[in-house]
Parts: C-alpha cells; structure tokens; sequence
C-alpha cells in the first residue's frame, strides 16, 4: 500500500481537511445505499442475531475482555446504591451473561432473568450454572418487546447491548413499565465518541479508493441524549455519566478482527455486502499514520452509564419555584462561615 501511496500522490494534509470540516466535498457513492431506512430504523436485528449466534457457537470467552471490564464498572455503580435489595432483577440484552457473576455476589438478588435476541448467545455459558447461586431464567426477547407484565423487576440492568436497538424511547418506556415503583433502571451504552479513530480512517480509506464513503461504523448516543431518553420515558433522578477506555492494539485489522469477534461487527442496514480488500487496506495504513505509535494503534471506547428511578412518593422532590432562601452568590459565604442577610 505505501507504493501505491506513493504513485497515486495521496495528498494526506487533503486527508486531515475533509476530517475537519467533515467531508463536505466526498461524494457519495449510490452503490453504498443498499437500503431504505428511517430514524426509527437504522439497524438490522436479524443481522445481529445471526453475528451473536455465529460467535456463541464458538464459545470462545477471549474476545469476553470488554464487555466483563464494562459489567464490573457497572456493577460498582450498582453497589453505590445503599440500603436498597433487589429480589428480582432484569438483564436486558444480557448476552453470554457478564453481569451475573456481580449480581450472584449480591445476597438480595433472589431471581434473575436474561433477555437476549440470539438464543445461542443466551445459552451460550450455561455450562458454567453450577458454578453460581442465581440460576438466570433465560427469555428469548427483543428490547423493544419485552414479554413481561408490568411491575415485575426490582432493577434493570443492561450492559453495552442498547446501542443496537432502533426505537430506544420505546425501549425505555418498556423497561419503566416492567420496573416497580421506586424500582432502579441501571444501563451501560457506547458514547458517540466511541471508535472515532476507526470511523475516521474507514472513511478517508475508501474515500481515496473509490471514490465515496458508507457507513462502517454504527451511530452511537450522545450523553445529552441519555439524559433525555431517561426523562422522557418517565424515570425520575436521571443520573448520567461517562468515561472513556481505550485499548491499544496491533492495527486495525486485529481491532476488527476482535470487534467481529465480539459480535460487535456492522448491523446497519445500509451496510455494503462486499468491500475490497484494497480499502481495507488503505484505512488501515491511514489509521496508523494519523493515530499510531510505537505499540500500535489506539481504538476509543467512550461508556455512557445511565442511572434512572422509577416515581415514587418517597423519593426527594425539588421545592416549588421561588421558595429559595439564599441565592447562590451566596452560597461563597456561607461555605467560609459567614452570615449572610436574607
């Protein structure tokens, strides 16, 4: 590829202008859009489920690495939540399980279900049951049709599975509906600044080999937008925050390889069935020139975690408008001691 590079003049400079200003001037191919799709429809369930049921098959737990790192993150958020129990508990999108080792460390936890769309993926550990107390009830279920009655769950958890669901405000509702009241809503997703450099890369790769870009990488939530989801499906006291992890590897072939891996490989529906090798490997010289260094190249992971609660009369509630007693030009002196006149 670095000949090609050199006989083709490939101007990078031009490369780190359309990343600033967004690829105004890339033309579009119409060989890229295989698919119609609308706001609500963006993804491909079945396609995830044959990429999730593929992967279970094979059971191969080394490629587990991301998603135990998140659950432990998530199941420590968990344990922040004092004096509270949880009988019965909700794994939406649970896949292989990663969440159960923490919740089965958790005496309250009583009953788990596991939801998943892939039933090989759901089964996929269940040699390992004898090994754990809590032996999950596992349901074949989609997100957006949880086949529960309302008022079952003490909590919901859901682990890096969201970020694959096209009607995320139904999927919120239905999760607030299966809850109990003062019942927790507890979820992990990829931010939008998740695998940046990758998206980056794929795009000026095939960019400069033929002549237009498609979409490789999936969209992915904002934390404004989680925020936003929580209220509007009815949780009080949303509580969002992020951090990011990032993971250093050899080049972006053993990065996809590991995404694929993972199951985590492209569900959009406008995806291109076959790409050519030789645009897979000019994104991958291009990632290592704008992103590399001595070990590799880095690959972001941006995690949103989400907190939200669903209403009840015992849980603390603003005061009404104008009630206040201080203001907050104020709140200087009173934090160094001093009185202030009301």
């Amino acid at each position: 590829y670095q000949r090609r590079v050199r006989g083709s003049k490939i101007n990078y400079q031009m490369h780190i202008r359309l990343l600033r200003k967004n690829l105004p001037s890339a033309r579009i191919s119409q060989k890229c859009f295989l698919t119609e799709y609308s706001a609500m429809n963006v993804f491909s369930e079945a396609t995830k489920r044959i990429q999730r049921d593929s992967v279970a098959r094979k059971k191969n737990r080394s490629y587990d690495y991301l998603k135990d790192e998140v659950a432990e993150r998530l199941a420590d958020r968990l344990d922040d939540i004092l004096n509270r129990e949880f009988p019965v508990v909700l794994d939406v999108g649970s896949g292989y399980g990663p969440m159960r080792k923490h919740l089965d460390q958790r005496q309250d936890v009583k009953t788990l279900f596991q939801t998943d769309i892939s039933e090989e993926m759901l089964k996929r550990d269940r040699d390992l049951d004898s090994s754990f107390r809590l032996k999950p009830n596992r349901v074949v279920a989609s997100e957006e049709a949880l086949p529960f009655p309302p008022q079952t769950f003490d909590l919901v958890v859901s682990n890096l599975s969201l970020h694959w669901v096209n009607n995320l405000p139904l999927a919120f509702r239905q999760i607030r509906e299966v809850l109990k009241n003062d019942g927790v809503f507890l979820a992990s997703m990829f931010g939008d600044r998740t695998l940046y450099e990758l998206r980056n890369a794929l795009f000026l790769g095939e960019q400069e080999r033929e002549g237009g870009i498609s979409p490789h990488i999936s969209p992915f939530v904002k934390v404004s937008d989680a925020g936003n989801l929580l209220s509007q499906a009815g949780f009080s006291l949303p509580t969002v925050d992020r951090e990011t992890i990032q993971i250093t590897y050899k080049d972006a072939f053993v990065l996809m390889h590991d995404l694929r891996s993972m199951a985590e490989n492209n569900a959009v529906l406008n995806r291109r069935n076959y790409v050519p090798k030789e645009t897979f490997i000019a994104s991958s010289a291009i990632y290592s020139s704008l992103y590399g260094n001595d070990r590799g190249v880095p690959a972001t992971f941006e995690i949103v975690y989400m907190i939200g609660w669903t209403p009840h009369e015992s849980q603390p509630k603003p005061k009404k408008r104008g009630s206040a007693t201080h203001k907050f030009t104020d709140l200087d002196k009173l934090a160094r001691g001093q009185s202030v006149t009301q």
